[in-house]
């Protein structure tokens, strides 16, 4: 047949031949997309040994498991909170092996062997630690959700400041960093107080690191 005798495709005839076409197209990334979800429905479990608040916990995580998460979820210590969970608030701040960290950007699998201390392992009622003392002696805290975090993070910087690590605020990276307010302010500048008692903050910063000189 002449291709000048072939009838013309009709409008319907189009649709159908698109349709088929975008479903044909579309298919692979929907089959993609259920092999994800079945794969997210059995998680990669890792065995992880970590000491906490001196106590060591042998446990099975799911390797995406966050140390906040670890330590809220799995061994129910509450104390760290989960505020923006984007590292930028610090209310999840701890202390591993000597260093506060953002526990919500850290997986809990990498702390394998590490040593983690919350606010539970800081101080108790009957015992408080200097810090958590010195923040209720000079009003360091208002709603308190944050606390928690300025509190293991005030514990690190003074700790900082003795072992003579300057930050962006200390005017020599030789002499030993100065105790002042700049220099305080400078370094807890991770942990946001929405309550806004950054005064008292450093005030109770400064007691501690005055009744310890």
């Amino acid at each position: 047949m002449d291709a000048r005798e072939q009838k013309p495709i009709s409008r319907r005839t189009f649709l159908i031949i698109g349709a088929v076409t975008a479903t044909a197209i579309a298919l692979p990334p929907f089959i993609c997309a259920q092999a994800s979800a079945a794969n997210a429905a059995r998680p990669v479990l890792s065995k992880l040994s970590i000491e906490v608040n001196g106590e060591l916990h042998d446990m099975d995580l799911d390797t995406r498991t966050t140390l906040l998460d670890a330590l809220r979820e799995h061994l129910q210590l509450t104390g760290t909170k989960k505020g923006c969970d984007h590292g930028q608030c610090g209310a999840c701040t701890v202390i591993a092996d000597g260093r506060r960290i953002n526990s919500c950007l850290t997986l809990a699998v990498m702390h394998q062997g590490s040593k983690i201390t919350t606010i539970e392992g800081l101080g108790s009622p009957e015992k408080l630690h200097p810090m958590q003392a010195a923040f209720i002696k000079h009003d360091g805290y208002q709603c308190g959700y944050c606390t928690p975090g300025q509190i293991c993070s005030a514990v690190a910087v003074l700790e900082e400041i003795r072992q003579g690590i300057p930050s962006h605020a200390s005017p020599s990276l030789t002499e030993p960093p100065r105790l002042i307010a700049s220099e305080l302010q400078e370094r807890m500048s991770g942990n946001i107080c929405r309550c806004g008692a950054y005064s008292n903050i450093i005030e109770a910063i400064t007691d501690v690191a005055q009744a310890s000189a």
